[in-house]
């Protein structure tokens, strides 16, 4: 696994980009801001710490996909540490077998710092070597579009 992070300044109190991050008072604005992931990304579950929940989305094809996960850690406004343990294809979840170890119990975390009325977001994100590129091309696009419903 690669450890990478992404970082963006954003013109909005912390508790309106966490808000608007995990999509709390209004799930549109996590999938708008992920939709450069996938146009149908979007989750199924509870952002509160334990919680198991489902970021997924469809293919060309139609089929539903994603990661199974759990919130490790979440201090609202401050920090959010989910830990991905497993695939989601179709109506099935696989949580061991090949394609799950290389990457199984990576995590994403986002970090909050707020500084004057402005937010810094942090992500670090565990990848695996095969996903650099892509990650690297639209984690910066979807944090834009994350900046751009912050912003309004």
């Amino acid at each position: 696994m690669i450890k990478t992070t992404f970082n963006i300044n954003i013109d909005a109190p912390a508790d309106k980009v966490y808000d608007a991050m995990l999509g709390i008072s209004n799930k549109a604005t996590y999938e708008q801001w992920t939709a450069p992931f996938n146009p149908t990304s979007t989750y199924e579950g509870s952002w509160n710490k334990g919680s198991k929940i489902l970021f997924v989305g469809t293919d060309e094809k139609g089929e539903k996909g994603g990661m199974v996960s759990e919130i490790a850690e979440n201090i609202p406004n401050q920090y959010v540490s989910i830990r991905h343990y497993g695939l989601v294809k179709g109506d099935v979840e696989i949580e061991e077998g090949p394609e799950v170890e290389k990457w199984a119990n990576g995590h994403e975390n986002y970090t909050f710092e707020e500084r004057n009325g402005a937010t810094v977001v942090t992500v670090d994100l565990d990848i695996t070597e095969d996903f650099a590129d892509y990650m690297n091309e639209t984690y910066p696009k979807a944090l834009g579009t994350l900046k751009e419903i912050c912003e309004k």
